[in-house]
């Protein structure tokens, strides 16, 4: 499977146009290709190979140099280098005799990919949204994990200061309990040490 196309401009690497195959697994990478890619087109000069292959993992770049512009693909390894060329060669057939000539005078990158790859902008544009929205739901995920802390940590202090008021209530109650204790253990040893006055008092005399 070809799964990235790129074209640029021999002279100065500038980059003309840009086609990248829908997959998830391989999105994970792009921009790590994008920017061999790049550096590729920075070292290539007149005396580069017309065609070359290039090796880089899993995958293998090809490319091909044709009127001062290069060519390139990555393909899985086991896509066949064959396949590969013929679609290098398609691809410059199409790609000069429609905009060969401008090719020398432009100065904005990417100025091709509208009319090689109309419905590449558009899938640009889906690729970017989806990582945006990945790194939004993200946030969110933590947002909610911290409120969720937020609103245990509330929780676990409202528990704390009511355990703490009951605590005081208790020591409270306690202290009046105890107070009337002994208040009441003292009002029995009053009744009693009046009730043996008073015996004492008419039994002897």
């Amino acid at each position: 499977m070809i799964l990235l196309t790129t074209l640029a401009r021999v002279a100065d690497g500038l980059p003309l146009a840009a086609s990248i195959q829908e997959d998830e697994q391989f999105e994970r990478d792009l921009q790590q290709f994008q920017s061999q890619a790049k550096q590729l087109f920075r070292k290539l000069n007149a005396q580069s190979p017309d065609r070359c292959t290039l090796e880089a993992g899993n995958f293998n770049f090809h490319y091909l140099i044709q009127e001062g512009v290069c060519y390139l693909c990555l393909c899985e390894a086991s896509f066949p280098k064959k396949m590969a060329f013929a679609y290098l060669d398609d691809l410059h057939s199409k790609f000069f005799d429609q905009y060969g000539r401008k090719v020398p005078t432009v100065t904005r990158p990417y100025s091709f990919i509208e009319q090689l790859y109309p419905k590449n902008k558009e899938d640009v544009c889906r690729r970017r949204a989806r990582r945006n929205m990945g790194s939004i739901n993200t946030e969110l995920q933590d947002v909610q994990r911290i409120m969720v802390a937020n609103i245990m940590r509330s929780s676990l202090d409202t528990k704390a200061s009511n355990l703490s008021s009951l605590a005081n209530k208790y020591h409270s109650d306690a202290k009046y309990l105890n107070t009337r204790s002994t208040y009441a253990k003292l009002a029995a040893a009053a009744v009693v040490l009046l009730t043996l006055i008073i015996y004492v008092r008419f039994w002897w005399l």
